[in-house]
């Protein structure tokens, strides 16, 4: 039960893993949540061979087409073992298995750039980002190098936790647009108590989110947002007025980046606290 020191906040209403950056991932009934954010989170990633770069949807101009592939485990990670394999479903619909000869080959021939698919990062790892013509962002119409956590496949922190009470504030900013979870690609979906429409996890910054019996979670900042969120997917269209929404509202803002201050197992329908 909650104390003084501890505010409810809501529950846990999805998990979502991405086994490999910037592709499509995988809806979680419950999932062990490590050191490194969730297990098997970003464990593998694409390597553009032609300058060593992680490649991400964040240079839709290269990549683009990286939101039309689905990565599933082909089983449950489990802690202190091996990462197991990887399925990828291609945009055609075909499948391939992380550990067949001809990966690469076919990986290479679905983007039609050479690629290699790595299941461990390089110590100073980096990706190129395009920044569109948008009047908030920090750089407009130019291409950047980005630095990315030493080790890791992850852009800023290892934990996204993103309310739905900020899809639904969007949604009243921007009724023409389609603000759905998976433009934003969170790890954990919190559904709050009140039906509140607002940027609520601003406020969770320097906090410490309780997730069920175990997981605790230092909020460290704001998750700040690219072109990425703008790009088709699915059925969801391309349109700049998603980014552009953030921009205007909340300084280019959806969600808060976490780190792990204990680990342990997390489910939906599990509640949630700040302290």
């Amino acid at each position: 039960m909650a104390n003084a020191t501890k505010s409810e906040l809501g529950s846990v209403v999805s998990l979502w893993r991405y086994p490999v950056k910037s592709m499509m991932g995988e809806e979680l009934n419950a999932v062990e949540v490590t050191n490194h954010g969730l297990l098997g989170d970003r464990a593998y990633a694409l390597r553009d061979s032609s300058n060593g770069k992680v490649v991400s949807a964040k240079n839709p101009r290269k990549w683009a087409n990286l939101l039309n592939f689905r990565a599933a485990f082909a089983e449950p990670p489990r802690a202190q073992e091996e990462i197991p394999p990887v399925r990828i479903t291609l945009p055609d619909g075909g499948l391939v298995i992380s550990d067949q000869s001809d990966l690469n080959e076919l990986l290479t021939d679905a983007l039609g750039r050479e690629v290699t698919l790595a299941a461990k990062a390089p110590e100073t790892p980096s990706l190129e980002e395009y920044w569109p013509d948008m009047e908030g962002l920090d750089h407009r119409e130019t291409v950047t190098d980005e630095a990315m956590p030493a080790g890791t496949f992850f852009d800023l922190g290892v934990t996204h936790v993103l309310t739905t009470a900020t899809i639904d504030r969007l949604r009243e900013l921007y009724p023409e647009g389609r603000f759905e979870v998976r433009r934003y690609r969170p790890n954990i979906v919190v559904k709050p108590a009140s039906e509140e429409k607002d940027f609520l996890e601003n406020a969770w910054i320097a906090h410490t989110l309780v997730i069920g019996d175990e997981v605790r979670l230092n909020v460290t900042g704001p998750c700040p947002r690219c072109v990425m969120t703008t790009l088709p997917q699915g059925d969801l269209p391309k349109d700049p007025g998603i980014l552009r929404t953030a921009a205007q509202h909340n300084q280019v803002n959806v969600g808060v980046y976490a780190a792990v201050i204990r680990g342990g197992t997390i489910r939906r329908g599990d509640p949630v606290r700040l302290e």
